[in-house]
């Protein structure tokens, strides 16, 4: 039988005290239905008695039915010199409507003499009288020892008579929070076994990340006896972050033998914690562990060889078992395991003993000499990889294309594009104006290619980024860029080198119609216009 470790996310709380993170109400919201769909036990959705965004969330969670989870409301201890009940932050507390609060006080001789100014014995009564005030109106209480393990290192007597005061009081937990991120693991472990002796309430962690060890800092703490661990989905929080979740579960459940959530929920940590970050609109990082996109990627040729014959050689567990995937890499660093691996995906068959495989290797290692990154555009490989191990036929060819840049007026200028292409071997001239030369090339070669290939209409253009490669070239340098296409369903990534951004451009916007062209090849419907159609012509598309 597994113990049980109870999780307590603060990502609406602490999480949103990090840089660039805010959440609407609605936004706390969504994520309270994931994390009770994960099966988190307690969800800490603010403080009451901040602001006013807090309470309306208090007031619309009531409206959401929870299946495991509990909201928590966060405040701090009655402020210096009143009555626990005259208190207003403590009275918001009550009134947000949970069934569970958290609470920070001074556990620190420092803070209550330099942040306080107030004495010793006042703080561990403001403890006493808030703790007791919050029971007695029914409350689960957890108080948040702040800069426990700062003041227990200047003042142990000091640091331990506040949590004892506060479980006399009536705690239910006391979370031992590294405020400042600076303990390392082995300071928390014997800390934390200590406090362990001195209480017989549950113990929890809170952990920053200052340090770069939050995780291994929460480990280390359930080691030694805690049996709550407070921290945020994708290690959001102030400064550096907190203790992240996603690690954390996977850790203790997969790896320590210790229960959090319900086995079969640990499939749905790659996906939630992609979610979080979209609805907080942060850039996912692909080495983020277990569930980044890099997480269970292989790009030397020995280690995919490895791989392919066992995934344990270069994988610490199942990536299947939390959601994630395995994927191969393909750069000047591959080997034919590489390329294998790649084939099997799109269902080609590749022999090591073919010579066309040794040289398509041969091409890809130039290629990435030149400046090609394959690695961020899989589409442009599998159409090199396809035209290589198959009969390939072009759905179109450049004859040739003509920019026209035109300043009229005062800061007006004016982009046009004239694109001639062979499509179904009919020859088709287009034309179209753009915000600028690639917008440009992109509506005219999609002019031209919509009168065969209707099915065109649907993919778009969703972002494009470029990237000077050798920037003591100055102008002269040569550019990669990278466009990702849509068609709303699936997106996919294309790529083109160039001493010359146009045709870097054009490129990468060739491959991604045909990369396009050539995935939905069974819904193609070819249609000849009629030779009139085939006019030039200028279209703002």
């Amino acid at each position: 039988m597994k113990e049980q470790v109870f999780l307590y996310d603060t990502t609406l709380r602490d999480g949103t005290q990090g840089e660039g993170v805010s959440l609407s109400v609605d936004d706390k919201l969504k994520i309270v239905k994931k994390l009770d769909e994960l099966g988190v036990h307690y969800i800490e959705g603010g403080w009451p008695g901040s602001n006013p965004k807090d309470m309306e969330f208090f007031e619309q969670v009531q409206k959401i039915r929870l299946l495991n989870s509990k909201i928590t409301a966060f405040g701090s201890t009655r402020r210096i010199g009143i009555k626990a009940e005259e208190d207003e932050n403590l009275q918001k507390l009550i009134e947000s409507g949970v069934k569970a609060v958290a609470i920070f006080g001074k556990t620190w001789d420092f803070q209550v003499k330099e942040a306080l100014k107030t004495s010793l014995d006042e703080n561990l009564q403001m403890i006493v009288d808030s703790v007791s005030f919050l029971k007695n109106n029914g409350l689960d209480v957890t108080f948040d020892a702040e800069h426990f393990f700062d003041g227990y290192k200047q003042n142990k007597e000091y640091a331990l008579k506040a949590i004892v005061s506060a479980e006399m009081a009536g705690a239910d937990c006391i979370a031992l929070c590294d405020t400042n991120g600076g303990t390392l693991p082995h300071e928390i472990a014997e800390i934390v076994e200590e406090v362990c002796s001195h209480v017989t309430i549950q113990v929890g962690i809170h952990c920053h990340n200052d340090g770069e060890v939050a995780v291994a800092n929460s480990l280390a703490a359930v080691q030694s006896g805690a049996r709550q661990v407070q921290g945020t989905m994708n290690g959001y929080g102030e400064r550096c972050g907190n203790a992240n979740l996603i690690s954390v579960i996977a850790n203790l459940q997969m790896k320590m033998n210790y229960q959090c959530i319900d086995e079969v929920n640990l499939a749905k940590l790659t996906s939630i914690s992609k979610y979080v970050h979209e609805i907080a609109n942060q850039a996912a990082p692909s080495n983020q562990p277990f569930v980044g996109r890099s997480a269970f990627a292989h790009k030397g040729g020995m280690h995919v060889s490895a791989v392919l014959k066992h995934p344990q050689t270069y994988e610490h567990v199942k990536p299947e078992l939390i959601g994630n995937k395995r994927r191969v890499l393909i750069s000047e660093l591959s080997g034919q395991s590489n390329l294998m691996f790649k084939a099997k995906e799109w269902n080609c068959t590749i022999d090591k003993k073919d010579p066309n495989s040794k040289q398509l290797l041969e091409t890809i290692k130039e290629k990435e000499h030149e400046g090609y990154q394959y690695e961020a555009a899989e589409a442009s490989f599998e159409l090199l990889v396809k035209k290589s191990f198959s009969t390939w036929k072009d759905y179109f060819s450049l004859d040739y294309y003509k920019i026209f840049i035109e300043k009229s007026g005062q800061d007006l200028f004016t982009t046009e594009a004239v694109i001639k292409l062979c499509v179904q071997n009919e020859m088709v001239l287009t034309a179209a104006e753009g915000n600028g030369p690639v917008n440009a090339l992109d509506h005219a070669l999609r002019k031209g290619l919509e009168q065969f290939y209707p099915i065109i209409k649907k993919m778009y253009l969703s972002d494009y980024k470029v990237r000077v490669l050798d920037e003591t070239e100055a102008t002269a340098s040569k550019v990669r860029v990278l466009i990702e296409s849509s068609d709303g369903e699936e997106k996919w990534s294309t790529i083109g080198v160039s001493g010359n951004i146009i045709k870097a451009s054009w490129l990468a916007l060739v491959d991604s119609v045909q990369y396009y062209l050539m995935k939905h090849e069974n819904e193609i419907e070819v249609v000849y216009p009629k030779k009139e159609d085939h006019c030039l012509g200028v279209s703002n598309h």
